[in-house]
């Protein structure tokens, strides 16, 4: 029941959050996209579906991209960054030991539906990528990598069962996983949009299964990163417009920073920076100075790990460029901006 209630809640808020129109004022309207296309210093690429977060595979030529929601035969597609096209990627089912719970047995083949992403390398060298799953079954699937040819495809290797629904996922190279739980105390009624606590962070290996770490009860959190060395978590809170790091050795808190915006997604740059993307506001939460709806309003930010040092490198500025603005990743100078609504995603240089 319990199990029932979160996620209803969980696709509840997100439902009503990508149909709500934030108004800045009375009578400000939500204007229509501009055209796929080049604008200045965008441009948005149209043809996928609601690309909430990405990947980069590791000869850097494609982005793997999360298509969310339910509702499409092909939930996780390969972007090639060179041609500016969309290819579903090959799922093939291949469960092997030590990737997740050994109860789970069963593959849900391209039933997924993807939510947070996280791809790294194993200690004995597989390429593991972990997707959060809210279709079938509330999971964390796990995938190995494979090369394809010049492509790429997923072998599916196991799952590990969620009591609660994940938003974000960061994997560790033993392969057990840090990872968000966005409506963990969320109450029937309770409201999302209000900045207080409604989740926390859980930490899962295959001796202990799944530790909530102490401390991390904020409002919505979000994205997920882990520091290369295993110590630090890095987490956004969604609803309270924050980032806080996090070390996992100690289990406290050890710096926050408010951003001023709704940060979704965590990626690292390839210079070991993060990037944060998100919107301005929702539900009428609009700071006073925000574009006008703010849902269509977005920015993005570095954040250096070491000092929580935040500087801005993109700010939509009133432009009506894309909806639900949910992570940025870095790609050879270049910056891909995806959703959790829409048909588009949206480039940018550095």
């Amino acid at each position: 029941m319990k199990k029932t209630l979160c996620l209803s809640l969980l696709l509840g808020a997100l439902a009503s959050l990508a149909a709500t129109v934030s108004l800045a004022q009375p009578g400000a309207f939500r204007p229509p996209l501009l055209d796929c296309g080049t604008y200045q210093d965008a441009e948005m690429i149209c043809g996928t579906r609601a690309p909430e977060d990405f990947e980069v595979t590791p000869d850097g030529r494609y982005l793997i991209v999360a298509k969310y929601g339910q509702g499409d035969d092909h939930p996780i597609d390969l972007f090639n960054l060179q041609s500016k096209t969309f290819t579903p990627m090959t799922i093939t089912d291949a469960p092997r030991s030590g990737w997740g719970d050994d109860a789970c047995t069963d593959t849900i083949g391209d039933q997924v539906s993807p939510h947070g992403l996280s791809l790294s390398q194993r200690s004995s060298g597989e390429w593991q990528f972990y997707v959060v799953n809210h279709n079938v079954r509330e999971s964390m699937e796990t995938y190995e990598l494979e090369a394809e040819g010049n492509s790429w495809r997923l072998a599916w290797r196991g799952c590990v069962f969620a009591d609660v629904p994940y938003n974000d996922v960061a994997a560790l190279p033993d392969g057990s996983y840090v990872a968000t739980r966005p409506t963990a105390f969320l109450g029937e009624g309770d409201n999302v949009f209000s900045g207080e606590p409604t989740g926390n962070v859980a930490i899962w290996n295959a001796e202990d299964g799944e530790t909530v770490l102490p401390g991390t009860e904020i409002g919505y959190p979000n994205g997920v990163l882990v520091s290369k060395s295993g110590r630090y978590a890095y987490i956004s809170g969604w609803t309270t417009s924050d980032y806080h790091k996090y070390d996992l050795s100690t289990q406290q808190e050890v710096a926050q920073v408010d951003l001023g915006f709704m940060p979704d997604n965590l990626t690292w740059t390839p210079n070991g920076n993060i990037l944060a993307a998100g919107v301005k506001g929702i539900n009428g939460n609009c700071p006073a100075d925000s574009d006008s709806p703010c849902l269509q309003g977005f920015k993005v930010v570095q954040i250096v790990p070491g000092t929580s040092a935040v500087s801005e490198i993109y700010d939509s500025k009133g432009r009506a460029l894309i909806n639900g603005v949910s992570v940025a990743i870095e790609v050879n100078e270049n910056v891909y901006v995806g959703s959790f609504q829409g048909t588009r995603m949206l480039r940018f240089s550095r």
